[in-house]
């Protein structure tokens, strides 16, 4: 009897990103560099993951709700399929490190087989090696830096000696952050510029509806 051979091509490998944030509100910058991932990464989907306990800010300023900035990012990524609200760190206790999120994704069953990048800005890349559990982390994820006026990202003698996969995101400037837009809010202006123009009135809409970033003076974080 002849031998077969199978006509089948390997499974594709499914491309996971993790961009990770308080989302404090939610801004352009935001869903720019979300864009940006999609496109120069091929992903299949990027997890919106909003920070429960930003380990980091703890001590530099109260954040608003955690509901209502889930609540926020789901208004701003809801025309987007592949954009996909991630929970995790809203249901978990205690500090949101990103190795525990990672630790807890990628033993869910869909995540079998995965390839994972973690989107970072330049300052979040540059101070990764203060992270939990970080050296660990470079080995579960390839880590997505967003290129800051055209410049490579810098990082720290600690990092820059540990082996590590990197992808460069190309990036047009963006001249928005959310302690700017906390700031301009708790002054009286509009929420308009929050996210692109199709989304804008969904999440200022939201944010004025629950009074956020009005009641208090904004500090820098």
């Amino acid at each position: 009897m002849p031998a077969t051979t199978s006509s089948s091509s390997p499974a594709r490998i499914r491309r996971i990103g993790l961009f990770g944030g308080s989302f404090d509100p939610v801004h352009v910058g935001h869903r720019q560099l979300a864009e940006c991932a999609l496109a120069q990464l091929g992903l299949d989907e990027l997890r919106w993951v909003v920070a429960g306990q930003p380990w980091q800010k703890e001590r530099a300023r109260e954040l608003a709700p955690a509901a209502d900035r889930a609540a926020m990012v789901a208004l701003a990524i809801a025309d987007e399929p592949r954009f996909r609200l991630e929970r995790c760190e809203l249901d978990r206790s205690g500090p949101s490190y990103t190795i525990d999120t990672v630790d807890q994704l990628q033993a869910r069953p869909d995540a079998a087989g995965a390839q994972w990048f973690l989107l970072l800005g330049q300052d979040q890349y540059a101070n990764l090696a203060t992270w939990h559990r970080w050296p660990e982390l470079l080995q579960r994820v390839e880590l997505a830096v967003a290129a800051r006026d055209g410049q490579p990202p810098r990082t720290s003698a600690a990092l820059a000696a540990v082996p590590h996969r990197l992808s460069v995101l190309a990036m047009p400037p963006v001249a928005v952050s959310s302690t700017a837009l906390r700031t301009a809010l708790q002054g009286g202006a509009s929420a308009r510029s929050l996210v692109p123009d199709r989304l804008a009135a969904a999440v200022a809409q939201y944010v004025e509806r629950r009074g956020l970033y009005h009641s208090t003076p904004a500090r820098p974080g």
